[in-house]
């Protein structure tokens, strides 16, 4: 029976700091053609809203790369990269891809100038090619703005020292517009858990100028809820991607449709993982570290869920895996795998890249053939 076909769903987040999803899953497909070269592997590489988001949407196909002006962080024309649905009427753009904090260099790290601008100027270049069907994901920012350069970017009237908003001139086009925001925080926009307070540090931010971005964000906060009529400060999302999340939901007015909804799940929608779980006999997803945190939402759990849900087998492969993301996930009746194969530390793990992968892509087709090879069993007669 080992030479009866299988049809295989390969669902992997990226490994952050080491490869991409697209990676991850390519390396899979190998290693697993080396023992079962017969098997139809279908790839849906996923993430989360952050960086990687685009190439992963874009290699399940149907989808066309476009490029627009933009401005960096600091304010530097950039040529920055978004995605048209084949067919033209829908987009994808990643906020990473203009505003994020990958662009700008740690010595150049200013969480106090960073705009969200250029994310702005990619939504305007979507709506000038009459796209109205949009998808953003707004992980991996440099800003703490509380999303003013994107408001000013798509035509809204915003002071320097962000205590004025006047929405008049804000892009009309909007109200014909749906927005789904990949969002994967709950934080609200201000205080010890805000935007400022939890990621400003990781942005350039000193103690001091988190005290300063915060002051900052409340006094946009007080102009933007009373222009757009709606207090959202304290919505959940509210401080993703320093704020962003804040300004959309005070603009959900304005748009035909908008809403938040976790990264990895719009991911699935964008690149027909339901369309392709609901052909497939078997699921192999993964991440970086397979963990406590894997209980709270992270990709393999989401993975997971939907492959039992099918009524499908899920495998999740971790670079990591400790006890409590096997217990994680065997709740759900997925199974752990690690992909290390000898004790090391985290540099030589990166330092690896994909070959590990492609053995443990192996030994799992491998073991499934063996699986499929055993005899039936022979009842006992006493």
């Amino acid at each position: 029976m080992a030479d009866r076909q299988l049809r295989v769903l390969i669902a992997p987040d990226s490994f952050k700091g080491s490869l991409t999803s697209v990676q991850v899953a390519r390396a899979l497909t190998d290693g697993w053609h080396r023992a079962r070269p017969g098997d139809d592997l279908h790839l849906a590489p996923l993430a989360d809203g952050g960086e990687g988001t685009l190439i992963a949407i874009e290699a399940a196909g149907g989808w066309q790369w476009r490029e627009a002006d933009a401005t960096d962080p600091l304010g530097r024309p950039i040529r920055a990269r978004w995605l048209r649905r084949a067919d033209g009427r829908a987009a994808v753009v990643e906020m990473a891809a203009a505003s994020g904090l990958s662009l700008v260099a740690a010595p150049e790290r200013d969480a106090a100038r960073a705009t969200s601008e250029g994310t702005g100027d990619l939504l305007r270049a979507v709506l000038d090619e009459g796209i109205r069907d949009i998808a953003l994901g707004i992980g991996g920012s440099a800003t703490t703005d509380g999303g003013a350069g994107l408001l000013r970017s798509l035509g809204a009237e915003v002071s320097e020292d962000l205590a004025t908003v006047d929405l008049e001139g804000l892009d009309a086009r909007l109200s014909q517009t749906r927005l789904r925001i990949a969002c994967d925080v709950t934080n609200p926009l201000l205080g010890p858990t805000g935007a400022a307070a939890i990621y400003g540090p990781q942005k350039g931010a000193s103690p001091a100028d988190v005290l300063a971005l915060d002051m900052r964000c409340a006094r946009f906060a007080d102009a933007l809820e009373r222009a757009a009529g709606r207090r959202e400060r304290d919505t959940p999302g509210a401080g993703a991607a320093g704020g962003v999340g804040f300004a959309m939901l005070a603009l959900a007015g304005q748009f035909a449709e908008l809403e938040l909804r976790p990264g990895v799940e719009l991911v699935m929608e964008e690149a027909g993982f339901d369309r392709a779980l609901a052909t497939s006999q078997l699921v192999i997803t993964g991440e970086g570290r397979i963990d406590a945190q894997t209980a709270f939402g992270k990709t393999a759990l989401g993975v997971a869920k939907r492959a039992q849900a099918a009524g499908r087998t899920c495998i999740a492969l971790g670079g990591g895996v400790t006890p409590e993301g096997i217990e994680a996930l065997a709740a759900i009746g997925a199974i752990a795998v690690p992909i290390v194969e000898t004790p090391q530390d985290l540099e030589t793990a990166i330092a690896a890249g994909t070959a590990p992968v492609e053995r443990c892509g192996e030994r799992i087709a491998r073991l499934f053939s063996a699986a499929m090879d055993l005899p039936a069993a022979t009842p006992h007669l006493s």
